[in-house]
């Protein structure tokens, strides 16, 4: 297997690989995982996109890089194997379904960042890599936040501001910019997405944005096996504020896959 590829595996049983959000390097789901791993083993890749230990060449790493990897790490696990993917990661997730759905027994798709139109981001991406450059990551944060993830003004101020006294997550907001370019740059997908037959469950928080709900909906109306499932009162990072709701959700959506 590529030696670029590093992953933390926990417990024992059948597998559940999950691909992290931006901003992060798979350890938030690890109080998910930890309610897991007495009856599955829990894969947890570091996403290449987010390895700084890894010469990221201009602009970043592509979805299609990281779909590769899924599948290379999927080969080794053997099936039955849940592929759980959370916002950019529930992309990479769904490049590896389109890719290699051999691979995957199912599916959780936990609020993905799938384009649904032509946005105009070349614009507020290269002006928060500017401000990246100008050594000003919290700034470059809020942009991002603003005017490409849509989040209310107060949200994004606060989100640049914890990021800027924060160094490990300064250090990330490269790879978050360079994670939005890749999506971009897949540009909208739903038609390739419409020839996955594999079970997918779309899970939401119920607190996650207007776009979340609107995302969940386009990739309902195309995936021909998908369902939909709303965690009560909770939001977008609902994995490390109830994890316990995330861990249920996956292990209730897996025995659904036995009984199929």
């Amino acid at each position: 297997m590529d030696p670029d590829i590093r992953y933390r595996d926990e417990g024992s049983g059948p597998a559940i690989l999950v691909l992290h959000p931006g901003m992060d390097d798979g350890s938030r789901w690890g109080a998910v995982a930890a309610r897991l791993t007495a009856t599955y083993r829990v894969v947890r890749p570091h996403r290449r996109q987010y390895r700084l230990d890894l010469h990221a060449p201009d602009g970043g790493f592509t979805m299609a890089q990281e779909a590769a990897d899924v599948a290379e790490l999927a080969r080794t696990l053997g099936t039955p194997l849940l592929l759980v993917g959370h916002s950019s990661g529930g992309v990479a997730a769904l490049e590896a379904l389109v890719a290699t759905p051999e691979l995957f027994t199912g599916a959780l798709l936990f609020d993905p960042a799938v384009t649904l139109r032509a946005d105009p981001w070349d614009e507020p991406l290269a002006r928060s890599r500017a401000a990246v450059a100008e050594g000003k990551p919290g700034r470059a944060m809020r942009i991002f936040s603003r005017e490409v993830l849509r989040l209310p003004t107060p949200v994004a101020w606060l989100g640049g501001a914890y990021v800027a006294l924060r160094k490990p997550y300064r250090e990330l907001v490269p790879r978050q910019i360079d994670d939005m370019k890749a999506i971009h740059e897949l540009g909208v997908r739903l038609g390739a997405y419409a020839a996955i037959t594999t079970p997918v469950l779309l899970l939401r928080g119920e607190r996650s944005t207007a776009l979340a709900r609107e995302r969940d909906e386009a990739l309902a109306a195309v995936l021909p096996n998908a369902d939909q499932a709303v965690l009560a009162g909770l939001p977008h990072d609902a994995n490390r504020t109830a994890p316990g709701a995330v861990a249920h959700a996956i292990d209730g959506f897996y025995h659904r896959l036995l009984d199929r």
